[in-house]
Protein backbone atom coordinates (compact mmCIF):
# COMPACT_ATOMS: atom_id res chain seq x y z
CA UNK A 1 0.00 0.00 0.00
CA UNK A 2 2.43 2.18 0.99
CA UNK A 3 4.60 1.35 -2.11
CA UNK A 4 1.34 2.40 -4.31
CA UNK A 5 1.03 5.67 -2.84
CA UNK A 6 4.32 6.85 -2.74
CA UNK A 7 4.07 6.00 -6.72
CA UNK A 8 0.88 7.87 -7.09
CA UNK A 9 2.52 10.87 -5.43
CA UNK A 10 5.81 10.33 -7.71
CA UNK A 11 3.46 10.56 -10.74
CA UNK A 12 2.25 13.49 -9.75
CA UNK A 13 4.99 14.95 -9.00
CA UNK A 14 6.16 14.52 -12.44
CA UNK A 15 3.26 15.74 -13.84
CA UNK A 16 3.65 19.01 -11.78
CA UNK A 17 7.14 19.38 -13.05
CA UNK A 18 5.78 19.13 -16.63
CA UNK A 19 2.95 21.83 -15.84
CA UNK A 20 5.31 24.32 -14.76
CA UNK A 21 7.98 23.55 -17.16
CA UNK A 22 5.11 24.31 -19.86
CA UNK A 23 3.73 27.44 -18.02
CA UNK A 24 7.58 28.76 -17.87
CA UNK A 25 8.09 27.93 -21.66
CA UNK A 26 4.81 29.66 -22.35
CA UNK A 27 5.88 33.29 -20.12
CA UNK A 28 3.44 32.11 -17.32
CA UNK A 29 6.16 30.65 -14.75
CA UNK A 30 6.91 31.87 -11.64
CA UNK A 31 7.31 35.54 -11.52
CA UNK A 32 9.88 37.01 -9.07
CA UNK A 33 8.84 37.82 -5.58
CA UNK A 34 8.15 41.00 -4.77
CA UNK A 35 11.25 43.51 -4.02
CA UNK A 36 13.47 41.81 -6.35
CA UNK A 37 15.94 43.25 -8.34
CA UNK A 38 15.03 41.66 -12.37
CA UNK A 39 17.69 42.54 -15.18
CA UNK A 40 16.34 44.90 -17.75
CA UNK A 41 16.56 41.42 -20.20
CA UNK A 42 13.94 39.66 -18.10
CA UNK A 43 11.57 42.75 -17.60
CA UNK A 44 11.07 43.86 -21.16
CA UNK A 45 11.07 40.49 -22.12
CA UNK A 46 8.28 39.42 -20.11
CA UNK A 47 6.43 42.27 -21.19
CA UNK A 48 6.88 41.35 -25.10
CA UNK A 49 6.35 37.87 -24.44
CA UNK A 50 2.76 38.95 -23.21
CA UNK A 51 2.11 40.87 -26.22
CA UNK A 52 3.41 38.53 -28.11
CA UNK A 53 1.22 36.03 -26.98
CA UNK A 54 -2.17 38.57 -27.76
CA UNK A 55 -0.91 39.11 -31.22
CA UNK A 56 0.00 35.95 -32.72
CA UNK A 57 -3.63 34.09 -31.05
CA UNK A 58 -5.41 37.35 -32.88
CA UNK A 59 -3.51 37.09 -36.07
CA UNK A 60 -3.71 33.09 -36.47
CA UNK A 61 -8.11 33.45 -35.41
CA UNK A 62 -8.89 35.90 -38.50
CA UNK A 63 -10.02 33.88 -41.34
CA UNK A 64 -7.39 33.76 -44.59
CA UNK A 65 -10.11 35.29 -46.78
CA UNK A 66 -10.87 38.10 -44.25
CA UNK A 67 -6.89 39.22 -44.34
CA UNK A 68 -7.97 41.80 -46.63
CA UNK A 69 -10.40 43.45 -44.82
CA UNK A 70 -10.28 46.93 -44.10
CA UNK A 71 -13.00 49.06 -42.07
CA UNK A 72 -15.85 51.26 -44.68
CA UNK A 73 -18.35 53.35 -44.21
CA UNK A 74 -20.26 50.08 -45.48
CA UNK A 75 -20.51 48.59 -42.34
CA UNK A 76 -21.69 51.74 -40.64
CA UNK A 77 -25.61 52.97 -40.36
CA UNK A 78 -27.00 54.76 -43.60
CA UNK A 79 -26.08 58.17 -43.28
CA UNK A 80 -23.32 57.93 -40.37
CA UNK A 81 -20.62 60.51 -41.50
CA UNK A 82 -17.64 58.00 -41.06
CA UNK A 83 -14.04 58.69 -42.66
CA UNK A 84 -11.85 55.48 -43.71
CA UNK A 85 -10.13 56.53 -46.44
CA UNK A 86 -6.55 54.82 -46.49
CA UNK A 87 -6.88 52.82 -43.24
CA UNK A 88 -5.02 49.38 -43.11
CA UNK A 89 -6.73 46.39 -43.96
CA UNK A 90 -5.77 43.60 -41.50
CA UNK A 91 -2.79 41.73 -42.83
CA UNK A 92 -1.21 45.36 -43.09
CA UNK A 93 -1.65 45.58 -39.27
CA UNK A 94 -0.40 42.21 -39.28
CA UNK A 95 2.83 43.15 -41.63
CA UNK A 96 3.54 46.60 -40.02
CA UNK A 97 3.89 45.56 -36.72
CA UNK A 98 6.29 42.87 -37.92
CA UNK A 99 8.20 45.42 -40.00
CA UNK A 100 7.69 47.97 -36.69
CA UNK A 101 9.59 45.05 -34.27
CA UNK A 102 12.49 44.34 -36.96
CA UNK A 103 12.54 48.57 -36.86
CA UNK A 104 12.68 49.11 -32.96
CA UNK A 105 14.15 46.29 -32.04
CA UNK A 106 17.12 45.92 -34.22
CA UNK A 107 18.17 50.01 -32.78
CA UNK A 108 17.61 48.14 -29.29
CA UNK A 109 20.32 46.08 -29.74
CA UNK A 110 21.98 46.67 -33.16
CA UNK A 111 21.23 43.58 -34.61
CA UNK A 112 20.99 43.27 -37.76
CA UNK A 113 17.46 41.48 -39.12
CA UNK A 114 18.08 37.80 -40.70
CA UNK A 115 15.29 38.73 -43.25
CA UNK A 116 14.41 41.41 -46.08
CA UNK A 117 12.19 43.20 -43.94
CA UNK A 118 11.34 45.45 -46.90
CA UNK A 119 9.45 42.34 -48.22
CA UNK A 120 7.51 41.95 -45.56
CA UNK A 121 4.77 45.13 -46.53
CA UNK A 122 4.26 43.47 -49.84
CA UNK A 123 2.78 40.20 -48.20
CA UNK A 124 -1.00 39.58 -48.69
CA UNK A 125 -1.56 35.48 -47.42
CA UNK A 126 -2.51 35.11 -43.89
CA UNK A 127 0.50 32.25 -43.56
CA UNK A 128 3.34 34.39 -44.81
CA UNK A 129 2.01 37.33 -42.90
CA UNK A 130 1.69 35.19 -39.52
CA UNK A 131 5.23 33.65 -40.29
CA UNK A 132 6.73 37.15 -40.77
CA UNK A 133 5.50 38.59 -37.45
CA UNK A 134 6.45 35.11 -35.57
CA UNK A 135 10.04 36.06 -37.10
CA UNK A 136 9.68 39.55 -35.68
CA UNK A 137 9.16 38.22 -32.35
CA UNK A 138 11.93 36.03 -32.32
CA UNK A 139 14.22 38.67 -33.56
CA UNK A 140 12.26 41.35 -30.38
CA UNK A 141 13.16 38.35 -28.16
CA UNK A 142 17.06 38.29 -29.44
CA UNK A 143 17.37 41.89 -29.40
CA UNK A 144 15.67 42.29 -25.81
CA UNK A 145 18.50 39.80 -24.28
CA UNK A 146 20.72 42.31 -25.25
CA UNK A 147 19.86 45.23 -22.48
CA UNK A 148 22.17 45.05 -19.43
CA UNK A 149 21.48 47.40 -16.24
CA UNK A 150 24.77 48.81 -17.79
CA UNK A 151 23.57 49.69 -21.22
CA UNK A 152 20.01 50.06 -20.89
CA UNK A 153 19.36 53.60 -20.31
CA UNK A 154 22.47 54.38 -22.65
CA UNK A 155 21.13 57.33 -25.01
CA UNK A 156 21.06 56.23 -29.13
CA UNK A 157 20.17 57.17 -32.07
CA UNK A 158 16.48 57.17 -33.18
CA UNK A 159 14.16 58.62 -35.54
CA UNK A 160 11.66 58.66 -32.89
CA UNK A 161 10.26 61.90 -31.21
CA UNK A 162 12.17 62.98 -28.21
CA UNK A 163 15.76 61.59 -26.87
CA UNK A 164 15.79 57.36 -26.41
CA UNK A 165 17.67 54.81 -24.68
CA UNK A 166 17.83 50.98 -25.15
CA UNK A 167 15.31 50.78 -22.71
CA UNK A 168 12.62 53.46 -23.29
CA UNK A 169 12.84 52.26 -27.43
CA UNK A 170 12.49 48.49 -26.20
CA UNK A 171 9.42 49.90 -24.39
CA UNK A 172 8.04 52.02 -27.46
CA UNK A 173 8.24 48.78 -29.22
CA UNK A 174 6.07 46.99 -27.23
CA UNK A 175 3.63 49.80 -26.61
CA UNK A 176 3.39 49.97 -30.09
CA UNK A 177 2.61 46.53 -30.55
CA UNK A 178 -0.06 46.76 -27.97
CA UNK A 179 -1.46 49.67 -29.97
CA UNK A 180 -1.62 47.84 -33.19
CA UNK A 181 -3.37 44.53 -31.23
CA UNK A 182 -6.16 47.11 -29.80
CA UNK A 183 -7.17 47.59 -33.78
CA UNK A 184 -6.78 44.23 -35.19
CA UNK A 185 -8.97 43.03 -32.04
CA UNK A 186 -11.68 45.23 -33.70
CA UNK A 187 -10.95 44.36 -36.72
CA UNK A 188 -11.70 40.39 -35.58
CA UNK A 189 -15.01 41.66 -34.17
CA UNK A 190 -15.96 43.24 -37.02
CA UNK A 191 -16.07 39.90 -38.37
CA UNK A 192 -17.59 38.35 -35.79
CA UNK A 193 -14.85 36.63 -34.73
CA UNK A 194 -14.01 37.41 -30.66
CA UNK A 195 -10.30 37.52 -29.89
CA UNK A 196 -9.06 34.74 -28.18
CA UNK A 197 -7.56 36.63 -25.42
CA UNK A 198 -11.18 37.96 -24.91
CA UNK A 199 -12.65 34.49 -25.02
CA UNK A 200 -10.93 32.60 -22.22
Amino acid sequence: MRARVLAICWVLGIGSLAAAAQMESAGNGPQPSAGTIATPSQAFDSQLTLIEQEMMSAVKAMPAEKYAFAPSPAIFVPGQETQFGGVRTFVQQVTHVAEANYFFFGIVSGLKPDVDTSAIEKLTKKEDAVAALAGSFRFAHKAIATLTAANAFEVIKSSEPGFQTRATLAAFGIAHAWDHYGQIAVYLRMNGTVPPASAK
